[in-house]
């Protein structure tokens, strides 16, 4: 079965604007097309790359955000994680079942550092 676990930068109930600034990360784990688990952590200092790399020691295989920098993206992407930037504003929760079903909107990267 297909396993995946997804990690949302949010700000209170929605996604939040900046990867690095936000307040927790939403963690989603999915089989197949089911939500088995869901989380939230609050994540370290935004220091040069840590919180890319907490993503990875947190076994993460998907990042949904909306605006990220391109020294977070090459690090997710250098251990295989999916990057997905430039994500509608929206609920976690929303925005999971979007993924889900394969109609997760996304395009621009909102960072431009």
């Amino acid at each position: 079965m297909n396993k995946k676990r997804l990690a949302i930068p949010v700000d209170g109930d929605s996604l939040s604007e900046h990867f690095g600034h936000a307040g927790e990360f939403a963690f989603y784990e999915i089989e197949g097309d089911k939500i088995v688990s869901s989380s939230r952590q609050i994540p370290p200092p935004h220091e040069d790359g840590s919180i890319p790399r907490w993503l990875v020691e947190s076994k993460v295989t998907d990042v949904l955000a909306g605006g990220m920098g391109p020294k977070a993206v090459n690090i997710l992407n250098s251990h295989d994680i999916n990057v997905y930037v430039g994500v509608n504003f929206d609920g976690p929760d929303n925005l999971v079942f979007d993924f889900i079903n394969g109609t997760l909107k996304y395009g621009q990267n909102y960072c431009n550092h």
